[in-house]
């Protein structure tokens, strides 16, 4: 493998809980309870498609632009304070010293993970970032990796993606990656299809720092 393309939240960044605080007090302010399926149907959509989803689904008055304006403004601190998981940093140094290129995947805005890279000192570490909205589809497909995979110029074939999202694991296999689930408590109830459908899956990057079977 010569590249990986990562994804951010509940992968690299333990976010856990971050979004759906969001969306329980944006919908609550409105008397709408946060419910499974709304937030099943928003996990794997970047920001403007959740907020006209949003929208549409909830009849609000409100326009794409101003929801989401609101939804930057709840949780932008929390993103400039943003924790890495458990060493990951340090494999993203050892993926790095040993010349391997890295990218991002995201669902989420430069505004937001571009303030939690820098926090955690990892930003200059990255070639490429590659947010959903800047391909055609969503991350139910491997557009975004495709995107990452072209911007570093290296083939999917000899690139890793790691996600922690069932279906992004599953869109990643067909675009030809060598996939790497991550665990997230997020995901707890996919543990047994991630392990199933991935090519590893990882518990803990430090597994990955004793055992570098990747690179």
């Amino acid at each position: 493998m010569h590249a990986a393309v990562f994804d951010l939240d509940g992968t690299l960044l333990d976010s856990l809980g971050v979004w759906d605080d969001a969306d329980r007090a944006f919908l609550s302010r409105r008397g709408i309870p946060l419910t499974p399926d709304y937030t099943e149907a928003v996990k794997l959509m970047h920001l403007e498609e959740a907020a006209r989803y949003t929208k549409a689904r909830y009849s609000l008055s409100e326009r794409p632009e101003e929801i989401m304006a609101e939804w930057l403004a709840s949780i932008r601190a929390a993103y400039a304070e943003m924790p890495l998981k458990p060493y990951a940093k340090e494999y993203l140094l050892m993926l790095h010293a040993s010349g391997v290129k890295l990218a991002i995947a995201t669902s989420s805005d430069e505004q937001l993970f571009l303030p939690a890279l820098e926090h955690n000192g990892i930003r200059d570490l990255f070639s490429a970032a590659v947010m959903v909205r800047e391909v055609a589809r969503g991350k139910e497909f491997p557009d975004v990796y495709l995107e990452a995979a072209r911007r570093l110029g290296i083939a999917p074939r000899e690139s890793a993606v790691f996600e922690d999202i069932l279906p992004a694991v599953k869109a990643a296999k067909t675009g030809g990656f060598f996939t790497a689930a991550v665990y997230d408590e997020g995901s707890r109830g996919d543990e047994e299809a991630l392990r199933r459908e991935a090519d590893c899956y990882v518990t803990s990057y430090e597994e990955l720092l004793l055992s570098p079977i990747l690179f």
